[in-house]
């Protein structure tokens, strides 16, 4: 009973590299014990590789799981509190590559792991980075339940409700989910058709009559920005909105859909749903999907 006592801490202690979407190569003496997020989805990640109880500090947006309610805040992903991580004395920082903390936390001695999840493919390549780090063995098996539930809400999606345009918005700038975007590919294999091609990158922002003129037959966007877009010039005209093929998802729905991580499953399902009621004979209203 000892030699494996000794033989599993002697493993545990073992040396882990890791190559982040910077590129850079990140040494840690062994896997990290005190872990500080600085996106949600990245949170939610590390959680769903059963390792929660590693989790010192978080970004103030992340709100799942639930367990996580009473994990210290550090800020945003934009604007981390420097002060408060580095109290924490966390072995490593996990953040999106657009994060300007890197910099500050590395010069302070803090190793951080900088991802960028945008597409399918990152979200895999993050999950399975992130499995190599915390020394948690087949993450692929992880990844391969996201994707099998993506395929099971496009398979159980009635043949009516394929082929239809789809405007999702992300934010209010407008800025869309495009057809290169995690959302886009989610979208694609519901057999909706994005009206933002891949040319314009993951999340454009769009002048609003680029809507107009795309006249969508499905409008996604979210509870806090839905009552705003009747104002917006010409939009009152958009056959979406005139025959109440708009869904509108709540808070809780909305950080489920505009999150790269393992609840994409449950992303595409209620995208599916939104899908079928919005379809012809469908039960389209206008309201929550």
């Amino acid at each position: 009973m000892l030699w494996a006592a000794l033989a599993w801490s002697g493993s545990w202690a073992q040396p882990v590299t890791v190559v982040d979407d910077r590129g850079v190569e990140v040494r840690l003496a062994q896997p990290p014990q005190r872990i500080v997020t600085l996106l949600p989805s990245l949170a939610e990640t590390v959680c769903e590789l059963g390792q929660c109880q590693r989790l010192v500090g978080v970004d103030r947006y992340t709100t799942w799981p639930p367990s996580l309610k009473d994990v210290p805040r550090v800020g945003g992903g934009l604007d981390p509190n420097i002060e408060q991580i580095v109290a924490l004395q966390p072995d490593v920082v996990l953040m999106a590559t657009s994060s300007r903390a890197a910099q500050r936390l590395s010069a302070l001695g803090i190793a951080v792991v900088a991802v960028e999840p945008r597409t399918h493919a990152d979200v895999q390549r993050v999950l399975l980075t992130l499995g190599q780090l915390l020394q948690v063995p087949d993450a692929q098996r992880i990844w391969r339940a996201i994707d099998a539930a993506v395929g099971a809400a496009a398979q159980a999606l009635p043949p009516a409700a394929r082929g239809a345009r789809v405007y999702f918005e992300v934010n209010p700038g407008p800025y869309a989910a495009g057809e290169r975007s995690f959302i886009g590919e989610t979208l694609a294999r519901l057999g909706a058709r994005n009206i933002v091609p891949a040319a314009m990158g993951p999340f454009p922002k769009l002048n609003p009559e680029y809507v107009v003129r795309a006249d969508p037959d499905v409008i996604m966007v979210g509870a806090r920005s839905a009552d705003a877009l009747r104002q917006r010039p010409g939009w009152h005209t958009l056959r979406a909105l005139r025959q109440g093929r708009l869904c509108v998802f709540s808070p809780q729905e909305w950080d489920v859909l505009v999150r790269p991580g393992p609840r994409m499953g449950e992303a595409a399902r209620l995208m599916a749903r939104c899908l079928a009621q919005t379809a012809p004979g469908g039960a389209a209203s206008g309201g929550r999907p």
